[in-house]
């Protein structure tokens, strides 16, 4: 009942212990983890369709999910993945490993070339993915966490992450936020910015950094969820406009909410069991940007 619900977050003492066990340990972090998740990769996905110029470029088309996904791998199959933290680290430092790789394969002559980033990024995930399926063949036992990680997975919600995580996120959210109006200018294009004072370089390789860092994050507490950082920002676009000073607040909103729906659905439409959340985000975001691609 929404008493009990209310009593548990209040610390009342008339909630069962059951109750609030679930409530407290189960229910809030994973809200709050797709709270997270969900935000961050809406933005991260405004900002890599703002710096790259393509309406296509998403979180993870840069290989950043294919290196956490590969650390995340190696940990569960060396079974060092035990321990609540272990396989999310092994994931961040495979996502950070891609980032900086692709980051140098993108930087040429002094600055960020946008396409070398994208097609050293698409080159370098495929490889990373290639690698993950042959990890796969390799596993027995532990093939079906990995097979979770790979679909995206917020049943493994746990406090200590989500405390490590959350700072971090929302701080990196919101020195992209800052930038709002640098983006609005990059958008016309490098020289015009340029022309209006944008050091547009310096955005760039910041702009980059933090999103691969939002994006490295999400990836290494919840396995790879597809979508989010594609649809929202094209679905914020369309009911709010192209302005990224009120683009990336909705996106962050709105990706929020969205991942908590699909976190919802994954628990209830097969119950007792669970559908991996990425698996729920992708039977939603597909038809819908198909969709949104035949009407505008």
């Amino acid at each position: 009942p929404l008493s009990h619900i209310v009593g548990a977050l209040m610390g009342s003492e008339g909630v069962p212990v059951t109750e609030q066990t679930i409530i407290l340990s189960l229910r809030l972090p994973r809200i709050i983890l797709a709270m997270l998740v969900g935000s961050g990769l809406s933005i991260a996905g405004v900002v890599f369709q703002a710096l790259l110029r393509n309406p296509l470029a998403e979180p993870y088309i840069l290989g950043i999910s294919s290196g956490g996904t590969v650390g995340a791998i190696i940990a569960i199959g060396l079974s060092v993945g035990a321990s609540a933290i272990t396989t999310p680290l092994a994931s961040f430092i495979g996502s950070g490993a891609v980032m900086f790789l692709v980051y140098t394969i993108g930087h040429r002559r002094g600055h960020l070339d946008t396409n070398a980033l994208l097609l050293g990024g698409v080159m370098v995930g495929a490889f990373f993915n290639a690698a993950v399926l042959l990890m796969i063949a390799v596993l027995n036992q532990e093939l079906r966490n990995a097979f979770l990680w790979l679909m995206g997975n917020l049943s493994s919600a746990n406090p200590d992450a989500i405390l490590v995580v959350a700072p971090i996120l929302l701080l990196a959210s919101c020195l992209l936020l800052l930038q709002a109006r640098n983006f609005n200018l990059i958008s016309t294009g490098d020289e015009t910015a340029i022309q209006l004072g944008v050091e547009v370089t310096q955005v760039k390789r910041l702009s980059y950094l933090l999103a691969s860092l939002i994006t490295g994050l999400g990836v290494s507490v919840s396995g790879g969820i597809g979508f989010v950082g594609l649809l929202i920002p094209h679905i914020c676009r369309m009911l709010f406009g192209p302005d990224h000073r009120l683009l990336l607040p909705a996106s962050f909103l709105l990706g929020a909410s969205f991942l908590i729906v699909a976190d919802i659905l994954s628990r209830m439409l097969l119950a007792p069991s669970e559908i991996p959340v990425g698996a729920i985000t992708a039977a939603i975001g597909a038809p819908v940007f198909v969709y949104l691609l035949k009407k505008s």
